[in-house]
């Protein structure tokens, strides 16, 4: 699959608006994708997937990871989407997001349905992704085999509106605790799940949306705690959400810097110096800062950062 795709801020675009189709071109989101799911009435499902092949094929999204959700397996709809979708648009898509996934067996419908597909009208096969949603308990319970379910998977996406519901949780807003909770944090152990599966299996761990659109505050307080997990971007639902779901899942410059210098001054030693005591100012560097530094490094050089220190060495 190669190197995945940045997706610090994924916007959702209801695939049956040509208006805020539009208005999203014009939006610095590192993804989006065209729903045909949750945002579409049943009786416009049918129209809008022609509105959202028109919306890929015109393009104007500027290097941005283009996606499509389509409906789940369970409903009449899902094998449409697809089809009309892929045949139609298949050369402009990245992936495709699969909600309410419950078991591995969804997503390996949708791998051999995209093969069989892209066989069908020459697209290079396996090129498409999938991005799988977790949004109900058994899909929490089955999430390391729906992690090592296909190698398209460039995504596990929590979903935290249908996942509270699943649990019966006592809660009506999505990204604060529940009433009554008042030690540690009701999500962590859901969110861990699902990104150390992700991490398992090599693909990416993305946080749902914060639908309280205006308040942006609570959107930085929820991005913050799974960005300081781990986590590699977050679902935003309106522009004011972007940047600051960009600026969450990005390092800062300074330690961007460090961990750039931290790689270099590594390098340096173990091969030209051929040392394997590695120091970098004050700080000793072993293996596990190496590898701690690839991860800010690799998150710092996708969110289009600059170095601006440069390693000396014997500094």
């Amino acid at each position: 699959m190669g190197e995945l795709r940045s997706r610090r801020s994924v916007l959702a675009v209801p695939g049956s608006n040509p208006r805020f189709v539009d208005k999203a071109r014009g939006l610095g989101t590192d993804a989006f994708f065209l729903d045909l799911e949750d945002a579409v009435a049943p009786s416009e499902k049918e129209a809008a997937r022609g509105t959202v092949v028109r919306a890929l094929t015109e393009g104007g999204w500027d290097g941005r990871v283009r996606s499509v959700r389509v409906n789940d397996t369970t409903t009449e709809w899902a094998y449409r989407d697809v089809i009309a979708v892929v045949e139609g648009a298949g050369a402009d898509l990245d992936s495709i997001v699969l909600p309410k996934v419950t078991a591995a067996r969804d997503v390996e419908w949708l791998d051999t349905l995209l093969t069989q597909i892209e066989r069908a009208v020459g697209l290079p096969v396996g090129r498409i992704g999938i991005e799988a949603q977790i949004e109900d308990a058994r899909g929490l319970v089955n999430v390391d085999s729906i992690a090592a379910s296909s190698p398209r998977l460039e995504s596990l996406v929590y979903g935290p509106a249908d996942f509270m519901a699943s649990i019966t949780m006592k809660s009506l807003v999505v990204g604060e605790q529940p009433p009554g909770y008042d030690t540690g944090d009701a999500y962590h152990y859901v969110l861990m799940r699902i990104l150390t599966a992700a991490r398992a299996n090599g693909v990416q761990a993305i946080d749902g949306p914060c639908l309280q659109i205006r308040d942006v505050d609570a959107l930085r307080r929820s991005a913050g705690r799974t960005a300081a997990l781990g986590y590699d971007g977050k679902w935003v639902l309106h522009p004011l959400q972007v940047e600051a779901a960009n600026e969450a899942f990005s390092p800062s410059q300074e330690d961007y810097d460090h961990a750039e210098l931290v790689l270099d001054a590594y390098a340096h030693a173990t091969t030209v110096d051929r040392r394997g005591a590695v120091m970098l100012g004050e700080e000793m560097l072993d293996e596990a800062s190496r590898k701690m530094a690839l991860v800010v490094a690799g998150k710092g050089r996708a969110a289009g950062l600059e170095r601006t220190r440069a390693f000396v060495p014997g500094s």
